[in-house]
């Protein structure tokens, strides 16, 4: 629209039932856009919490295992393993010596090379087993990127409340509460982006 008064600019803006909204103050003559601002304001924050859920944070879970852990024991720390693998977190898998047992290394070593057979088809060492100290470490990465195992989570779940809601006989509690965000929560956090409206180049008053 050009250059025009800012009396103009509040002028148009009344007119259309807009605002006016200034988004490069330091530009001579400053630059202003006419917008529906709170309309803006909800879109950016939707815009802001989609991305949020969409956000894919590196987890490095840990897990501590004895050298001569017993078999049931192993069972239940492997299935939180592949569990961690599965949700798309790295593991970092420490032995722990005590005793006589710092002098077995090699218990140690066969032990999480069992460990990452026993789960090669969800995870692969990203960290070659080495002692600390008392310790010994090795770290496992998933073979799924996180926000892949996330989209799954998703999809899983949208399942699970179709499925609830086909038997309606069935609890429905863990379909709809799991993991679900509160649909009435708004973010009031705006994004930098702007609309594309035309801008409206309005001089500073004196």
């Amino acid at each position: 629209m050009g250059i025009v008064p800012l009396a103009k600019a509040l002028e148009l803006a009344q007119e259309y039932d807009l605002d006016l909204v200034e988004v490069a103050a330091n530009a001579r003559p400053p630059v202003c856009k006419l917008m529906d601002y709170g309309k803006f304001k909800y879109e950016s924050a939707m815009k802001a919490r989609e991305a949020r859920k969409n956000q894919a944070h590196t987890v490095i879970k840990e897990m501590k295992l004895r050298p001569k852990i017993d078999p049931h024991d192993y069972d239940t720390k492997k299935g939180h393993v592949v569990r961690f693998l599965k949700q798309g977190d790295k593991v970092k898998i420490t032995i722990m010596f005590r005793g006589r047992e710092q002098s077995r290394p090699e218990l140690g070593y066969r032990l999480l090379q069992r460990l990452a057979s026993d789960v090669e088809d969800l995870g692969f060492i990203e960290s070659n087993p080495k002692q600390d100290g008392r310790n010994m470490i090795m770290v496992l990465g998933p073979h799924k990127k996180k926000t892949e195992a996330m989209a799954e989570a998703r999809q899983a779940q949208e399942a699970r409340k179709a499925e609830a809601k086909a038997n309606p006989g069935k609890s429905q509690n863990a379909a709809e509460t799991d993991g679900v965000e509160d649909e009435h929560a708004v973010d009031v956090e705006a994004s930098a982006e702007a609309p594309a409206e035309a801008p409206v180049e309005a001089p500073a008053e004196a």
